[in-house]
């Protein structure tokens, strides 16, 4: 029985860090309707001719990233031609538009069937509005691909999902062998995932469990325990360490609700450092911080078709452990 049981349903340079993870700002939507004067133009003429500050250069990296809408279908061709009365929804995320890749040095473990990796901050996991091309999902597909069937997609099944701001391993299933027995072990909790947090404060304390129902409330855009009607979310943490004004917290998840931890962790009164969503401060040891610091450290399963016991781990990121240095 952990101590503290809470039950919610009732010295690297201040640029060096900023610089490590891209810092995204709010989206920015564009919604254009094509008139008669510019029908029959090139999509990326027409959206550098609409928008103010958007080059011809600029705007054909949003179309192919994928952050243009015709008619409320993606598209990538710069090419086609618009018509008139058309809508075209143009979505900017702020992010870098040079498209994530992967390099061997990323992949920490690959067979036939699963393939773990260690996921970069500031990356989105699955395709958004914003973008297709870039994503862990798609680069993952580009790193894959058979040079000698270029036609053919490799075999990809997502069992979870990392936050943009989160860093970390993440597995993927590559076959459909295992796609069906890595869903399971994922949904009966058979999967060890221990995190490292920076929190603001000190946890009331060293050790806890947090149980509560979680549910999601569009209007502040983040979720929150409630008394009924949630899905069950269970959190155990452990503090290591502890700075002035901070804390390093190892952090065990039990189930895996959408901002389990950044929820938990805010409503315990020591929300992550740089989440400034949850409620988290975006300044440390006088540091900018780019992300919520999150990090996805451990990694332990049961492999879904050869029964060999795999555990992962990484060390903290750079902008973590710089941080901690400070601190």
């Amino acid at each position: 029985m952990l101590t503290g049981h809470f039950d919610l349903s009732s010295t690297p340079r201040k640029d060096f860090l900023q610089a490590t993870i891209p810092v995204a700002k709010r989206w920015t939507i564009h919604q254009l309707t094509v008139s008669e004067q510019s029908e029959g133009l090139r999509l990326d003429q027409f959206l550098a001719a609409e928008i103010p500050d958007l080059s011809r250069g600029r705007a054909k990296k949003i179309i192919d990233l994928g952050g243009v809408h015709r008619s409320g279908r993606r598209t990538r061709s710069c090419s086609s031609a618009i018509r008139r009365g058309e809508s075209i929804d143009v979505y900017l995320d702020h992010l870098s538009l040079d498209p994530f890749r992967f390099q061997t040095s990323d992949i920490l473990y690959q067979d036939k069937y699963l393939i773990v990796l260690n996921k970069p901050a500031g990356i989105d996991t699955q395709p958004t509005h914003a973008r297709y091309k870039g994503t862990i999902y798609e680069a993952l597909q580009v790193y894959l691909q058979d040079p000698q069937r270029p036609q053919q997609k490799p075999e990809l099944g997502m069992v979870q999902r990392l936050d943009r701001g989160t860093s970390g391993l993440m597995v993927f299933s590559t076959h459909p062998r295992s796609h069906r027995g890595l869903s399971r072990l994922f949904m009966e909790h058979r999967v060890e995932k221990r995190y490292l947090a920076l929190v603001d404060g000190r946890p009331p304390h060293d050790t806890g469990e947090i149980r509560s129902l979680l549910a999601r409330s569009r209007q502040q855009n983040r979720v929150r325990s409630v008394q009924r009607g949630g899905k069950e979310a269970i959190t155990r943490y452990r503090v290591t360490q502890h700075f002035v004004g901070a804390s390093l917290v190892s952090i065990e998840l039990l189930t895996g609700r959408s901002h389990q931890i950044r929820a938990h962790m805010s409503e315990l009164g020591c929300p992550l450092l740089g989440d400034s969503r949850y409620d988290g401060p975006t300044t440390a040891g006088g540091i900018d911080l780019a992300r919520p610091l999150l990090h996805a450290a451990e990694l332990s399963f049961v492999h879904p078709v050869t029964a060999d016991g795999l555990t992962f781990s990484l060390p903290m990121p750079d902008d973590m452990a710089g941080l901690i240095r400070i601190l």
